[in-house]
């Protein structure tokens, strides 16, 4: 029988997704496209306080945007619905049961002062901080008493001491944890509400999940979950735990640094196709550091490929990735993705011509507006290096361009040849003041093209007013 390889992503809808849980959910879709596999999205909203449902609706909208399509999940649905885990309630409490049913989990008393003074008198030690057992030593008697003083309890698990946990890491090797370090957890709250160490584990092993890769923050949950999946007799997924990303001072990347989420980064008009390129390398690496589809970043991902240290996010990177996806987006896309200024700027029967003359030089729909202003705009602003170009040149060159425009409209080479022989002038001194006068800047598109694009009204006028 095949066994089918079957990844996740289950992010909290606390908040819009960022550049970190995106590249998880990335090197999840990666992984079980190139196994033929399946992808499971998973919505962890047991934060009941936090968690919103505009925020559940803005993972389903940026990972469709991405190209992240799940095959089970949100609005897919599945063979394991629901895919929400505030509504699998009834399926927690059974397991709850049958781990009480077993022995191994307690109702913990403590209050949260309480387990702070035993941190903190542990730290003193020279100790590892961890739950002293306190209430597990609780006879039926004492519980019962607590319970009429109208205490709430926590769950906590009951880890057997004396083990040895371990696991193959998919990224980091080898992995050992006695259970003396572990220490008792906490499984469900004294509200009521499941702790993520449980409901993750229980989900990901009713879901049929077989690879995990998440951050390596969660290193440290697996010995737990592991213990958890061993008691309940369910089976355990592959873990793979990967590198934090860093940002340009060496700290975490966090929302104080930017807040980059996805949403913000297409507003500013990234392309999806770029922030894939860019993220399948942050912390992956690919044999060729070239342009690549969804289907050949998927093709050449593999976890061995997968480095331990941190991550670093560089912008000049993610900016390269962005003109790559500029540069092989196709017209039509290209011209939809400019925007509502351009439209407005652009003739429709320049459209197709403007977009191919400035997609080498622009980035971002802003671009486009920039070039749209300058090449159809009434109002032509002139940098200060092109006053000064267009001051060396002066009167009689532009004398001389009008007149050679007349005569040959936007046929460059004839115009060119026309202006060369009237002035003299070549390279730079040529084709610098032109290209001032008529765009009002020293860079940017093909000459040859801004000449057949701008109307020839508009050319005339912008050549006149140097003369």
């Amino acid at each position: 029988m095949t066994h089918t390889i079957k990844t996740r992503f289950a992010p909290s809808p606390t908040g819009y997704l960022h550049l970190g849980n995106v590249r998880t959910a990335l090197f999840n879709v990666l992984l079980a496209r190139q196994q033929g596999g399946r992808f499971v999205l998973r919505i962890e909203d047991t934060d009941r306080e936090r968690s919103r449902p505009e925020y559940v609706a803005a993972v389903l909208e940026d990972l469709r945007w991405l190209g992240l399509d799940w095959q089970e999940g949100p609005e897919v649905e599945g063979p394991h619905a629901p895919y929400t885990q505030s509504e699998r309630t009834a399926i927690y409490a059974e397991y709850y049961r049958r781990l009480d049913q077993a022995g191994q989990v307690y109702p913990c008393f403590c209050t949260p002062a309480e387990l702070a003074l035993s941190r903190k008198a542990q730290r003193a030690a020279g100790k590892p901080p961890r739950y002293a057992g306190t209430c597990a030593r609780l006879n039926e008697a004492e519980r019962q008493a607590r319970y009429e003083r109208g205490l709430q309890p926590t769950l906590r698990f009951q880890v057997p001491m004396g083990q040895v946990v371990e696991f193959t890491d998919l990224i980091r090797g080898p992995q050992r944890f006695a259970s003396e370090d572990i220490g008792d957890f906490v499984i469900r709250r004294a509200d009521g509400g499941p702790q993520f160490f449980f409901v993750n584990a229980v989900d990901d092993a009713l879901m049929g999940i077989t690879h995990v890769l998440r951050g390596e923050d969660h290193l440290t949950n697996t010995p737990r979950q592991l213990l958890l999946l061993k008691a309940l007799q369910l089976p355990a997924p592959e873990y793979g735990h990967m590198s934090l990303i860093i940002g340009s001072d060496g700290g975490p990347l966090s929302k104080r640094a930017g807040d980059l989420s996805i949403r913000q980064l297409r507003a500013a008009g990234y392309l999806p196709e770029a922030l894939l390129n860019y993220l399948a390398r942050l912390g992956h690496r690919y044999e060729q550091d070239v342009w690549m589809t969804p289907a050949e970043l998927a093709a050449g991902f593999a976890t061995v490929q997968m480095g331990r240290a941190p991550a670093r996010y560089d912008e000049t990177q993610l900016l390269h990735w962005q003109a790559e996806a500029v540069r092989c987006a196709t017209p039509e896309r290209l011209w939809a993705w400019m925007g509502e200024t351009v439209h407005t700027l652009i003739p429709s029967p320049c459209r197709d011509d403007f977009v191919v003359t400035v997609q080498p030089n622009i980035r971002f729909p802003v671009d486009a507006e920039f070039w749209a202003q300058r090449l159809f705009g009434e109002e032509l602003p002139i940098s200060e290096d092109s006053r000064t170009v267009i001051a060396a040149a002066g009167s009689a060159f532009f004398k001389h361009a009008l007149a050679a425009y007349i005569e040959h409209g936007a046929a460059y080479q004839p115009l060119v040849d026309h202006l060369k022989q009237r002035t003299g002038a070549k390279g730079k001194n040529l084709f610098m003041p032109l290209r001032a006068a008529l765009t009002g800047e020293t860079h940017g598109p093909e000459l040859a093209r801004i000449l057949a694009l701008t109307p020839p009204e508009m050319v005339q006028r912008r050549l006149q007013a140097w003369c």
